[in-house]
Order: C-alpha cells, then sequence, then structure tokens
C-alpha cells in the first residue's frame, strides 16, 4: 500500500514532506532531474511529487484549420500544445513513472478553483482515478499541514473544480474564437502582422482604459485663478488659502486681490477637532497589490509572484485569497512569538503580547477557502534582501497594526480675516500613535504642526499670490487603481486580474506604469465597441461570472452556461465576418502608428531631422538602434531603393569598388547606429543622459531586475561596467 501525494509545486511537496514524515525521509531523484520525497507515517508508505502548474490545457480537437466559431475542445498535455510548456514535460514523465506504484492518491494543491483542476486533471489522464483525498490548508508551515492531512476529505473538492473546469472552457472558447477573428482581419487588410487577442475580460477592461483615454483627448482646460496667503510666524512660513478655491472670473480674483494686498491677517477664528483612526484591515490580495504599488512601485504582476514565492516558502499564508478576516484558529499568540525572535520586531511583539486578549480589526470581505494575507509561525531562517524583504516586512508589520490601539489625531483649522474676505489654513498631528507606531514607515500621514494662536491675533503677511491655472484631465489609471477598479465592477478573478492587465501590456495595447493606451489599443476598444459590442458588453461579463459562483454554489450546471456561451459566441463571429474588411482596414492602420511608436527612441544627435528606432538587422539577427536617416541616400535624399545617383569612382558598375554602398553607388545620409542588450526588450523614457545627450531606456530582461542606460556604449557613465566589483571587507568584532 502506497500513498502518493501530490502538490501544485515544488517547493510545497517539499514542505508537506518534511512536515508529515514520521521517520526515514528520503529524497529521490530520476534520470529527468525531478525530485520526489518517500517517508513512512502510521506504518504505510508516502510518496510526495509535485507538478509544476498546468501539466494539462484546453486545445482545439477537430483539425478544422484557423477558423472559427470553435467549440469541440479536449485536454491535453500541456508540453504539447505549448512550446514555453516545453519544460512540464519532466514533471509529466514523473508523475506517470508513479503511477506504477500508487494504491491511494492525495490531492495537495492549492485550495481553489486552480489548484483543484490541476490535481482532478492529473487524477483522471494520468492515474485514470475519478476520486480521492483533499488537504485543505492555507500555510504551509508544519502544524497547518499535519492538521490538514489528518482532517483531510475522503472525496474531492467538486465545487471547486465544476466551477474551474468551467472557468477555463468558458475562457477558452472567447480567447481562441475572439482572437482569431481579429488575426484573420489584419491578415486579409493589412501588410503588417501583430499577435492580437481580445479575450472574454480583456476586452470589457481595455474599452474602460480607452474610455478614460478618449476622455483625456478630449478635455478643453478652463483657466481659474487661485488667491494665496503667505505667512511669517517666527521662523514658521504658513499659506492659507482663500475660501473659494477656484475663482473663474479674472476680474474677480483682481478685485479680490487689490482689496487684500498690503492688509493684515486677522485671526477671527480657530476650530480644533480630535478624532481617532482606527488600523487598516487585513490584506487581500487586491489591498496587497495596491498597497506595494503605493510604496514600492510594484505591478500587480510582480506583486503577486513575490506573495507566491513567500507563501511556498511558508513565510506567509496563501496570497489569493478575498478575505479580510482573521479567525482565531491561526493562532494570533503563536504568529507574535514567531516574529519576536526578530529583533526588529522583538519590541512591538512583545507590547502585543502584554495585552490581555489579541482581538484584530477586520474587513468586511470574506472568503471561503482562505483567511487574509497574513504571517505565519515559520519566519525566514535566513534574512530576506530586496523585494521580498519589503513585501514581507509590510505583511508583518500590517498584521501587528491589526491588534493595537486607534490612532488619536488632532485637525487645527485657522479662519483668517483679511479686509473683510475670507483665508483659511489647516494643520493635523497624532497625539496617539497607537497602530501607526506598529505599522512604520507605511503608515504615512501628514504633520503639519501649527503654532498657538488665539482669536484677534494679528499676522505678518509675507506676501500675496494670485496665481493662474487651468483645470486638469481626468488622470490615466495606474496599475494597482485599475485592479481596484476590475474588483469592484466585479470584471475578473483575484487570481487572474494581474494577468490580464499583463496581457494587455504584452499585446502592445497599453504602456507605461501609468496607464497609456497606444494606438492600437485605441483602435482594438474602438472596433470592438462599433462592430462587435457583446465582446465588451460589461453586462455579459458580469452575467457570466455570476453564472460561475452559481456553479461552485451548486445552483447551475456548467453545460447550460457552455450553451448560453456558445450563442452569444455565435452572434459574436457572425458580426466579425459581415465587418472584416472594415476591422482589418481600421487595425491594420493602428498597428503601424503603435509599432513605429515603440520603435521610436529620440533624435538623432549627429544630424538634425533623423530619429533613433529600433531596428532589427537580417545578418546579425540582432536589433539595433539606427538613425532613420540610416536608409536615405546622403546626395538625392531617397531611399535606397528609390536611390539613382551613381558612384563618382567607379559610374555603379559592379565589382570596381570593393565598398558595399559604392557598388551601388549609393552612400547613407547619417550612419549613426547603437548596439543593445541582446535578449531583452527595451523601454522609451523620454530622457536624455546629460553626459553623452543620447536617449535614456529602461532594459527589461525575463526573470531579471530592469535597469536603465544610455545609448553610447563609450559613454563616461559606463566606464566602470565590465569592471570586477570590489569585495568590502568585513569587520570582525571580537567579543570582550
Amino acid at each position: 500500500m502506497t500513498t502518493v501525494i501530490i502538490a501544485e509545486k515544488p517547493d510545497a511537496a517539499e514542505h508537506i514532506a518534511h512536515a508529515l514524515a514520521e521517520k526515514n525521509l528520503k529524497e529521490k531523484k530520476n534520470e529527468l532531474g525531478v525530485n520526489w520525497w518517500e517517508f513512512e507515517r502510521g506504518g504505510t508508505k508516502h510518496i510526495v511529487v509535485a507538478a509544476v502548474g498546468h501539466l494539462f490545457n484546453l486545445k482545439q480537437k477537430a483539425k478544422a484549420g484557423w477558423t472559427y466559431p470553435i467549440f469541440d475542445v479536449e485536454w491535453a498535455p500541456s508540453f504539447k500544445i505549448r512550446k514555453q510548456s516545453a519544460f512540464s514535460e519532466k514533471y509529466f514523465r514523473t508523475l506517470e513513472q508513479l503511477a506504477k506504484v500508487g494504491s491511494k492518491y492525495v490531492i495537495a494543491c492549492d485550495y481553489d478553483n486552480e489548484g483543484s483542476v490541476i490535481g482532478y486533471n492529473i487524477l483522471r489522464f494520468i492515474y485514470k482515478v475519478n476520486d480521492a483525498n483533499r488537504m485543505k490548508f492555507s500555510t504551509l508551515t508544519k502544524p497547518d499541514l499535519i492538521k490538514a492531512y489528518n482532517e483531510m476529505s475522503p472525496h474531492l473538492d467538486w465545487q471547486n473544480i465544476e466551477a474551474g473546469l468551467a472557468r477555463h472552457q468558458l475562457d477558452f472558447y472567447y480567447g481562441v474564437n475572439t482572437s482569431r477573428a481579429l488575426m484573420l482581419a489584419i491578415k486579409k487588410a493589412s501588410p503588417r502582422f501583430a499577435i492580437l487577442s481580445a479575450g472574454r475580460v480583456q476586452g470589457p477592461v481595455l474599452c474602460l482604459l480607452a474610455e478614460r483615454e478618449a476622455e483625456i483627448a478630449k478635455f478643453k482646460p478652463e483657466p481659474y485663478w487661485q488667491l494665496q496667503l503667505h505667512l511669517l510666524l517666527g521662523k514658521l512660513e504658513l499659506i492659507a488659502d482663500y475660501e473659494k478655491d477656484k475663482i473663474w472670473k479674472e476680474d474677480e480674483a483682481k478685485k479680490i486681490f487689490a482689496a487684500c494686498k498690503g492688509k493684515p491677517a486677522i485671526v477671527k477664528d480657530i476650530v480644533t477637532k480630535k478624532y481617532k483612526q482606527a488600523p487598516p484591515v487585513p490584506f487581500n490580495i487586491t489591498s496587497l497589490q495596491t498597497e506595494a504599488y503605493r510604496l514600492f512601485g510594484y505591478s500587480p504582476q510582480q506583486t503577486m509572484a513575490i506573495a507566491q514565492k513567500l507563501y511556498t516558502s511558508a513565510y506567509i499564508s496563501y496570497p489569493r485569497t478575498s478575505s479580510e478576516k482573521l479567525p482565531p484558529q491561526i493562532g494570533y499568540r503563536d504568529i507574535l512569538l514567531a516574529l519576536s525572535k526578530n529583533k526588529k520586531y522583538e519590541k512591538l511583539c512583545k507590547a502585543l503580547l502584554a495585552l490581555p486578549s489579541l482581538r484584530p480589526v477586520e474587513g468586511k470581505r470574506t472568503d471561503p477557502a482562505h483567511e487574509a494575507i497574513h504571517p505565519t509561525v515559520e519566519p525566514p531562517k535566513r534574512e530576506l534582501t530586496g523585494p521580498f524583504a519589503k513585501i514581507y516586512d509590510l505583511i508583518c508589520r500590517r498584521f501587528m497594526a491589526h491588534f493595537a490601539t486607534e490612532a488619536v489625531r488632532e485637525s487645527m483649522q485657522i479662519v483668517l480675516d483679511v479686509n473683510g474676505h475670507r483665508f483659511s489654513t489647516t494643520g493635523r498631528r497624532t497625539l496617539e500613535k497607537g497602530w501607526m507606531e506598529f505599522y512604520g514607515p507605511y503608515a504615512k500621514f501628514d504633520e503639519i504642526i501649527l503654532p498657538e494662536l488665539k482669536k484677534g491675533d494679528r499676522l505678518n503677511v509675507k506676501k500675496l499670490d494670485m496665481l493662474s491655472k487651468e483645470t486638469s484631465p481626468p488622470p490615466r489609471w495606474s496599475q494597482a487603481a485599475i485592479i481596484k477598479e476590475m474588483e469592484k465592477r466585479n470584471l475578473g478573478t483575484r487570481a487572474t486580474r494581474a494577468a490580464i492587465l499583463q496581457t494587455l501590456y504584452d499585446r502592445s495595447y497599453i504602456m507605461d506604469k501609468t496607464i497609456r493606451v497606444t494606438n492600437l489599443g485605441m483602435a482594438i476598444a474602438k472596433v470592438l465597441k462599433k462592430y462587435v459590442p457583446d465582446l465588451v458588453d460589461e453586462k455579459l461579463t458580469r452575467k457570466f461570472e455570476k453564472e460561475l459562483e452559481q456553479i461552485f454554489e451548486g445552483k447551475t450546471k456548467k453545460e447550460k452556461v457552455f450553451e448560453q456561451a456558445k450563442k452569444a459566441l455565435i452572434k459574436i463571429s457572425d458580426e466579425f465576418r459581415s465587418h472584416e474588411d472594415d476591422i482589418g482596414k481600421e487595425l491594420g492602420k493602428a498597428i503601424v502608428a503603435t509599432q513605429e511608436d515603440k520603435s521610436t527612441l529620440g533624435k538623432c544627435i549627429k544630424c538634425e531631422d533623423g530619429i533613433l528606432k529600433v531596428l532589427f538587422s537580417p545578418w546579425t539577427k540582432k536589433s539595433f538602434v539606427g538613425c532613420s536617416n540610416y536608409n536615405r541616400c546622403a546626395k538625392c535624399g531617397f531611399t535606397k531603393k528609390a536611390c539613382k545617383c551613381k558612384c563618382p569612382v567607379c559610374g555603379g558598375e559592379k565589382g570596381k569598388c570593393k565598398d558595399e554602398w559604392k557598388v551601388k553607388g549609393w552612400m547613407p545620409k547619417c550612419s549613426t547606429g547603437y548596439p543593445l542588450p541582446f535578449g531583452a526588450t527595451v523601454q522609451r523614457l523620454d530622457k536624455i543622459c546629460d553626459k553623452c545627450k543620447t536617449p535614456i531606456i529602461q532594459v527589461v530582461r525575463k526573470g531579471k531586475r530592469p535597469f536603465r542606460m544610455c545609448l553610447d556604449p563609450k559613454c563616461e557613465t559606463k566606464a566602470e561596467w565590465g569592471k570586477p566589483r570590489k569585495k568590502v571587507a568585513k569587520k570582525v568584532i571580537k567579543k570582550k
């Protein structure tokens, strides 16, 4: 009798094995280089083996060619249908090898739609089994894993499985059919190629971003005026604003300015208010992504990846949660005791542990499977660095803040009279830190402490300003703000929102941290809204989201949802076909404009009218930066193909001149060029190097931290590049 426990990732498998092994834990490795673990528990041999995410994905069943709509799909090994999933084959083969020894199976993948589908597909396609035991846990700590094993369900979590299978199939229907429709339209009517997609959630989100972009483009600024009074109170300078925030008529502003200029400011009233500020509620994945973006500038996708790694290292609880609740079962005191071993948190934890009882502040949101994000009883054994240290510290400090008292703050408004006109200034200060002390550097609030004043005091006016301003357009969405808006509108899920946003970046529909919709993104949104409005209808997307929730709750069947989706997609496909030429032409123009925009880095410093662009060399198979005049004749200004100039040496006869350009009787107008890092993408920053005056770019390599550089490889800013780093000698402190 052998029990095979299937984990979702290798890190999780190792934690499970070490937690459950009573004796004789053995680490095995096959010829493919994949580890698994063997041990005994309760007199039974156990094997813990890992998948590596989804080992199966959906594909078109019938070989009907590249057409749409298609609904005949099947599950197949990921490595057979996706090049980027080739690495998963060795895990697939390892699970196959262990099929011969297993007599009982336990699914220990993440307890959610995705994890349940991963485990179920392995069971039915590799092990030919339809049911198994199910472990449920929110952390990878030893106590939680032992409890999950001892209390595991005798059956699979069919609600998660049914909802997960339905979501995968529904998203595949939408993704494959709409993407094919777009790309076939492009192929038919455009000279340029681009990989396009428009999914069930992707379309509405793109339209939401495009609407904001259109608002900004249409915005017409309106002039207004503001009056500001500069006061001197000893060495402190304060600014008091006129009671009207915006004065829309210049004559009115001038009239008030003339009446107040040179007049004293007399304190008319002082309004002081004390108020309490409650601690922040526990993190779910959306609020963690929002806070990480606000504090560190991390993208939602980056925060998700960091949190997932901290989870699989057993340092925090499961991050893909909607909950803002912290049940007592997680062991508040045990977690605080564990954190107190870290010198950074020792004093703070001791203060909380001294309290007669521990009651965390909680939010309203819940999750049926997992609690809110929190640190575990197993803190890092080694000191974390970089983004992992920052996110872990943020989660720990947030957790401690939940148990602390409210902060007490005070606001003070001073109302001033200047020749019958009211000005005011407001100060704020913290009287009792409360939870702010525990949240530390992340509790950022304005501290403007005003001096003690009383009614009738006459203040020294330094100057009076009349500021001329214009109204601003609505701000662009930040990455964190759009994730929050998606949650508010019920677009996507907590696990998919960051990936959907990343897809929009990958398709060149959007760019920049503060999201700017590209020409292509605007065109996609426009044609979808114009020709296939159902595809970008938020109501339809929300309707399917609700039905997917109903599948989880057992209130409806996935087959019923599929039939509704097929009807909607057949209608969408018909609309695509009837406007295929128009869609292709409109998108073709946008593809050209977007590709040109992305490849343009700035002006050439060596010629007057040249533009530096990212180009591709068919000879070296590498990208480089070259001047747009590189392809223009120095004599006539025409492109290389159109130039008819002859070489003054040989008259353009082949074989007489060794120089390739002279053979064709042609010389480039500008030969400026710069190399680019291999295997990386570059992003324009619209900044110029102070030293060499070439554009500065951001270089992005997969799995590595982005960095910035100027284009000139000989620039003095790169003087130290390539040189070995100096080793810093560590000081040895001897104890007396």
